[in-house]
């Protein structure tokens, strides 16, 4: 957040110096060449109040420790930007009547009702495009935190497949272990077996030789 409103506050210095230096030129230029110059001012003035808007949304979200610090220097920066407009309501209306009608043409009523009118009409555009911007920050704020929840929710659960994981080699290994001995067990028990039906037969046999001999005896 702090690192966007930087960038904002670097954008809107840039645009009130152009500003300022642009004001100080009006007073001096007249006919079409004062026309094209107030022209370009207004649309500076419109930038910089848009830059004021996203910075006052930004600083909304700000941690409120933080949040005094920014809200006093975007004040500052209406005051400022409050003085350049009639510095230039000012400039615009230099030389007199002549300058007026440069400006804003003849003095004429059905002029100026379409002045108020296209200017109302360009309030209420500002306006619904004001409106947009906010809905858009906050659902693009939405989605962020979101996609933070799904990312930490994914993490978790890696890090239990991950232990299932390890739990399953550790019992793979002793699986292992257990058919080893188990292995050895039934050699051992058949090595027993081989050996005890050797003994058994070397018993009989002694027996069958110990009764034939003494029968023949």
């Amino acid at each position: 957040m702090a690192s966007l409103l930087d960038s904002y506050e670097q954008q809107y210095s840039n645009v009130t110096a152009e500003i300022t230096n642009k004001i100080a030129k009006i007073v001096k230029l007249s006919g079409g060449e004062k026309r094209h110059m107030v022209t370009n001012v207004e649309k500076q003035m419109e930038e910089a109040k848009e830059l004021l808007e996203q910075m006052d949304l930004e600083v909304r979200d700000i941690p409120s420790k933080e949040r005094q610090k920014y809200a006093t220097r975007l004040k500052s920066y209406k005051t400022e930007l409050g003085k350049l407009e009639k510095d230039f309501k000012k400039a615009k209306l230099h030389g007199g009547a002549g300058s007026r009608e440069e400006l804003l043409g003849p003095d004429d009523p059905s002029h100026s009702e379409d002045q108020r009118t296209r200017l109302l009409d360009n309030t209420e555009r500002l306006e619904r495009s004001g409106r947009k911007l906010e809905a858009g920050y906050r659902m693009a704020v939405e989605t962020e935190q979101v996609g933070a929840d799904i990312l930490e929710n994914l993490h978790q659960d890696r890090e239990k497949i991950q232990r299932s994981r390890d739990r399953l080699r550790e019992t793979d290994s002793d699986l292992g272990k257990s058919s080893r001995i188990l292995s050895a067990m039934m050699r051992r028990i058949i090595q027993n077996r081989i050996v005890l039906f050797v003994v058994i037969a070397v018993i009989i046999l002694v027996i069958a030789l110990t009764i034939y001999f003494s029968t023949r005896s």
